[in-house]
């Protein structure tokens, strides 16, 4: 069974993707992003999954996603910043190199955009954003074998962190 060399969490605005891919090419290995295999699954945006079929839809296909890329991924993995919230997934990372991506309200802002089509953030998206990065707080520091911090810091300079940081 193959396991990721590690896998990114944090929330919205973090640079999971961003970091991720970097992260991958200094590593030498491939990149996996979760909302993009739902997205594949789906056929259609994570947004329109939201809308169309609903969260708690959204939840369960998010949910197979991570537990196959888990089982079958061998490079840097990025879970969508609600996944940690299902317990399952939490028990999934047990064992797993975690990497937290940590920002501040002003960058998680700067990064999403307040005019984003991130389905969570569509009724007052600052105040939105503040309340999903405290809530899932506990739970990221949690599962976190490895904390970075990411404002005032370019993604190179974050990957790079992540890259030292992990078990040869």
């Amino acid at each position: 069974m193959t396991s990721p060399r590690v896998v990114l969490i944090g929330p919205p605005g973090s640079g999971k993707s961003t970091v991720g891919r970097l992260l991958a090419g200094l590593l030498g290995t491939g990149f996996r992003d979760t909302d993009a295999d739902v997205e594949a699954a789906a056929g259609k945006a994570v947004a329109d999954i939201f809308v169309e079929d609903g969260e708690e839809r959204f939840r369960e296909l998010e949910a197979d996603a991570v537990r196959g890329a888990l089982a079958g991924h061998g490079g840097v993995l990025a879970l969508g910043g609600g996944a940690v919230l299902d317990p399952r997934t939490q028990e999934l990372l047990a064992g797993h190199p975690v990497a937290y991506l940590r920002v501040g309200l002003a960058d998680a802002v700067a990064r999403v955009g307040l005019g984003s089509a991130r389905p969570l953030l569509v009724l007052n998206p600052r105040s939105r954003l503040k309340a999903l990065m405290e809530e899932r707080r506990p739970v990221y520091e949690r599962l976190a074998t490895l904390t970075v911090e990411t404002g005032g810091r370019t993604p190179d300079e974050v990957a790079a962190e992540i890259a030292k940081g992990l078990p040869a």
